[in-house]
């Protein structure tokens, strides 16, 4: 995408972004609800109005600096509200709840797939439309799985370390959550030591052309 214009990349990438994000959050709160724990719906979480979930940095700022800069594109939302003491099982439950993050971005990555493809079938009569579903849906695919692969990864707070604490000794499983708050700084020097690019390139690649070839392009 670099022929495009930093305002033709920022309205190509807005809406993928946007949706992937907050998607993303919305199904953690919906599967909890679904296990027992209302706490996102009863505070208005529970929706896929973007203005509810937006975090004015990891939302909008992180991710537009990023896209200017050129790097590998990703952010948060607000994290929706969960209460684990509502659940019937609250570290398997949990697990369930974190999964369906990367789940349902894995789920936009195909839906994103198909506007590709769309748009491969419309550029010779429509090329305006059909370039931009292109580019849309390239942008899509990649912010998805950019989460996807990111979220999975063991670092306390990522949905990955929920599934791992899920199946570790209570004892252990406390232990290895007490990283949770230099995960963020944990991530920072990763990015900074040139670790994560690495890290996440083989499953987001092999994610990448296993969604492509589904769709058949």
């Amino acid at each position: 995408m670099n022929e495009l214009t930093t305002l033709q990349q920022i309205a190509i990438w807005t809406l993928p972004v946007i949706f992937a994000i907050t998607v993303h959050e919305a199904a953690h709160g919906w599967i909890a609800a679904k296990l027992g724990d209302r706490t996102a719906e009863l505070q208005g979480r529970l929706t896929l109005n973007p203005i509810k979930h937006i975090d004015p940095i990891g939302t909008i700022v992180l991710p537009l600096v990023l896209l200017i800069l050129g790097g590998v594109i990703f952010g948060w939302a607000k994290p929706v509200p969960i209460n684990p003491n509502n659940f019937k099982n609250p570290r398997k439950d949990m697990a369930k709840v974190a999964i369906a993050g990367p789940a349902s971005n894995f789920l936009m990555a195909i839906g994103w797939a198909i506007l590709l493809k769309i748009g491969t079938l419309l550029t010779a009569d429509m090329p305006s439309i059909g370039l931009f579903l292109i580019y849309s849906g390239m942008a899509g695919i990649s912010i998805n799985l950019v989460l996807l692969v990111l979220n999975l990864i063991p670092i306390p707070p990522l949905d990955g370390s929920r599934v791992v604490s899920a199946f570790l000794p209570p004892k252990l499983a406390y232990q290895y959550n007490l990283i949770e708050p230099y995960g963020f700084l944990i991530l920072l020097g990763m990015i900074f030591l040139g670790l994560l690019t690495p890290l996440m390139a083989g499953p987001y690649e092999w994610l990448r052309h296993f969604i492509l070839n589904l769709i058949g392009i």
